[in-house]
């Protein structure tokens, strides 16, 4: 078992003596052909991603790839960074010492690959990817274009609708607001946002000023009553769509599917892939979300440009991202059957408790750090 890696594995800072005996034993098994492979991966804000770090092992046990997993969030209370191999404490996102951080952690720990794993984190590390390309680090990572396009929802409407995708008519504020006859409902979202936040159906002119008024940085579109599902793209390191696999969105928790099923629609293929060829500049794995209503209407509501929350049902199903990602990283040939994976597989899921040894305060530590930076600049 990898150190760190379970349940009751003890907390494990990264240290220099730990990354002398890894170059030595690189050295080592670089004369002979039969050793594994070895390559180490850092996912930045790993939160929750206990299912997706499995999946990458798993991968890499099948491969005879010798994988180090780093994870980095903002203190000890993420259950995944409990979970991999060395774990990194940072700074916030936005924080000045920020991506100077993980540069630093990809230097001294000769880091291959950098996947992020939330949205905000996107935009910073895509304009520093230059910075980790120097050290030999490939950050996993959309074009800057197409990331700043997928955090503002006016872009995305005005990336998609030029791209001749089908996509909700959306409006400003001051356009809705301007309109003489209304057809409602509709639907009013933050124009930057994630996590199925602030989200409301509006039924009235009333309600529409109030609600722009609450939140003037708004997009109003027309609402779109159907079923959601969300397509996992494989663009891998060229940007080239190789694979589509529609999840039906059965139930969702805090922005996050909680309960999903595969759907091999295709209709909803196509759909996702013509998104993906239309738009210049995904890279990895991108999440596009879509409606499909009674009519058979399909009509894409949003892209991240990330692995989403609900890639392990994907990955079960047999669209094994992990070990195509990590094939591309080490220079092997990549061969995918595009539709090899399973159709009709569900994913439900549920709590479960990650016990770890440790003193309380030390474990909270960077949560309070981050509170006292929320009180200072309230104040």
């Amino acid at each position: 078992m990898l150190a760190g890696h379970g349940i009751n594995a003890p907390f494990r800072e990264p240290s220099m003596k730990n990354s002398q005996r890894q170059k030595k034993s690189t050295k080592a098994r670089k004369h002979s052909p039969t050793a594994p492979t070895d390559l180490r991966i850092l996912f930045t804000c790993v939160g929750r991603r206990i299912e997706l770090l499995d999946a990458f092992r798993q991968a890499a046990r099948k491969m005879r790839i010798n994988l180090e997993v780093h994870g980095a969030d903002l203190d000890r209370t993420a259950p995944a960074i409990h979970r991999t191999d060395v774990a990194h404490i940072v700074p916030r996102i936005g924080h000045r010492q920020h991506v100077s951080q993980l540069l630093k952690i990809v230097e001294q720990h000769q880091i291959n690959a950098v996947i992020p794993l939330i949205d905000s984190d996107l935009l910073s590390l895509s304009k520093s990817s230059a910075r980790f390309a120097k050290l030999n680090c490939n950050v996993i990572i959309s074009k800057r274009p197409v990331i700043e396009a997928c955090a503002d929802k006016l872009l995305t409407y005005k990336l998609l609708r030029d791209a001749g995708i089908d996509t909700p008519e959306t409006w400003t504020p001051m356009e809705i607001l301007s309109r003489r006859k209304h057809e409602f409902p509709y639907f009013l979202k933050p124009r930057e946002g994630s996590a199925g936040q602030g989200l409301f159906k509006i039924e009235s002119t009333a309600e529409l000023r109030m609600f722009i008024k609450r939140d003037p940085d708004c997009v109003v579109q027309e609402f779109i009553e159907g079923v959601e599902h969300t397509m996992d793209v494989y663009a891998g390191l060229d940007g080239n769509p190789r694979c589509v696999v529609p999840r039906r969105r059965l139930e969702v928790r805090t922005g996050e599917v909680s309960k999903g099923l595969i759907v091999k629609d295709p209709r909803i293929i196509w759909a996702g892939r013509k998104v993906a060829n239309a738009i210049d500049g995904f890279r990895g794995v991108v999440t596009v979300q879509c409606m499909v209503t009674p009519t058979d209407r399909i009509t894409v509501i949003e892209i991240n440009p990330r692995f989403g929350g609900g890639a392990p049902l994907s990955i079960y199903a047999g669209a094994d991202f992990p070990k195509w990602l990590m094939t591309e990283l080490l220079g092997r040939p990549l061969r995918i059957q595009a539709d090899a994976y399973r159709d009709n597989i569900a994913m439900l899921r549920y709590d479960e408790s990650l016990f770890v040894d440790g003193s309380f305060d030390a474990l909270l530590a960077g949560a309070k750090k981050k509170s006292t930076e929320r009180t200072e600049r309230k104040t």
